[in-house]
Formats: structure tokens, sequence, C-alpha cells
């Protein structure tokens, strides 16, 4: 923790340069904070926060080499001491509960202002944690459909009539953007029914396309019709 009176000293890490260069002069410009390093992904994250122990590290969340969230696994096991608040595009609740879960203290959105992102800087080195109204959202969003499915179904279970449990190693998630996909919801929709960032959606259905075999939106219908999903 910074000692008091002493400016706090972080590290930014993001994949653009713009971004990252920019991040540098508005956070460097602002009183009683000291920019000790700037990345361009987790692993120079890592070493920087290794050479110059700061206080805390504003994080990107898709990072080349590295990404975010096992940058923050690793900050958590060999740097407890730095707090990690995450900066990114991304409010989905997988997105947001990774983070969490790696260790991350507090989740900002980039449309958050820099007196927003040096306050959650300065609250998250005092121990404290800051999540703005989007990611608030997407928790909330995530706790209240998953608290019907813990009561009705097993563990890991889609409440689909007659399937227990997702075949062929669909993951819960995935299960439930197959069965949007067969209602006919195109991605927009179903990015914004689920509270996920398009390229999250797009990256579920990849998944969901290697896994059932299936070569486009059609031969998926197919299967969830076959398997009863949706």
């Amino acid at each position: 923790m910074t000692t008091v009176g002493a400016p706090l000293r972080i590290v930014i890490a993001d994949d653009q340069a713009s971004v990252r260069e920019g991040l540098v002069l508005l956070l460097g410009a602002l009183p009683g904070i000291d920019v000790v390093g700037a990345a361009a992904d987790g692993k120079q994250a890592l070493a920087l926060v290794a050479e110059h122990r700061p206080d805390a590290i504003l994080l990107d969340l898709h990072m080349p080499v590295l990404g975010g969230i096992e940058t923050t696994r690793r900050l958590a096991a060999e740097h407890p001491h730095v707090a990690v608040v995450i900066l990114t595009t991304y409010a989905d609740d997988e997105s947001v509960l990774g983070a969490l879960r790696a260790g991350a203290r507090s989740y900002l959105t980039k449309d958050a202002d820099r007196a927003d992102i040096a306050s959650a800087l300065q609250a998250a080195a005092g121990g404290l944690s800051v999540l703005d109204a989007r990611v608030q959202a997407a928790l909330v969003a995530a706790a209240t459909s998953a608290a019907p499915a813990a009561q009705a179904a097993p563990s890991g279970a889609v409440e689909v009539p007659g399937l227990p449990t997702p075949p062929d190693g669909l993951t819960q998630r995935e299960a439930e953007i197959l069965a949007l996909i067969a209602q006919g919801l195109t991605n927009p929709e179903i990015a914004a029914g689920l509270f996920l960032s398009n390229h999250t959606v797009k990256t579920h259905i990849s998944r969901i396309f290697a896994k059932t075999g299936s070569r486009d939106r059609v031969a998926a219908i197919g299967y969830a019709r076959r398997h009863n999903i949706g």
C-alpha cells in the first residue's frame, strides 16, 4: 500500500498503443499519480510489476501473449500487494466474473473518464472495490438468471425439457446461446439479451459450431432441434 502523502505508483497495460499512450498522458498529469511503466501485453505487465513494485495496475482484459485474466491470476499469486483494476470495453458477465475470480479488485469500462479511473485506482490500492454501472448490471443479470437454474436443475445443467445436461461438451452458456439461435435471434439480439459483447457471442457461436459439427446457423438449428434445445 502506498505511503500516506506519497503518489500512487501505477503500471498501465493495454495492447492498443494509442489507448496506452493516452492513459499514460491523462493519468500521469493528475496530481497524486505516478505512472511508472506501460506494457503492451500481460507478459510485459508482469515484468514491469516485478521491476517497479507499483501500488496498482490498470489492466486491459484482451491482450496478446498473455491475456488480462491470466495476468490478473498471476499477479494475485506473485504480487498480492498490487491492486488490479480492469479497464476494458467488455462488460459481459463472463468477462467480469472471470476477472474478479482471478483477483481483480475493480472493473471499469473504457467509457470511464480519467477522474473515475484515478478514483478507482486509489480506492483499489486502499483495499476497496469499484464496479461501474454496466458491470453491476451484468452481475445482477448473471445472478438473476443463475438463481432459478440452481434451484431447478443440477449444477451445469441447462433448463431445457428432456435435456438435463448439454450434449457434446457444450457449456451451459453455449447451450443457452444455441437455444436463442434456434429461436431465430441474431447475434446483436443475443448479445443484448444476455449482456454480452458481440465479440463474445461470435466466440461462443464458433465453439458451438465446432462442438456440434455445424457448418452454419442452419445446421446448428437442426442440431438444436434434434437435441431439444430451444
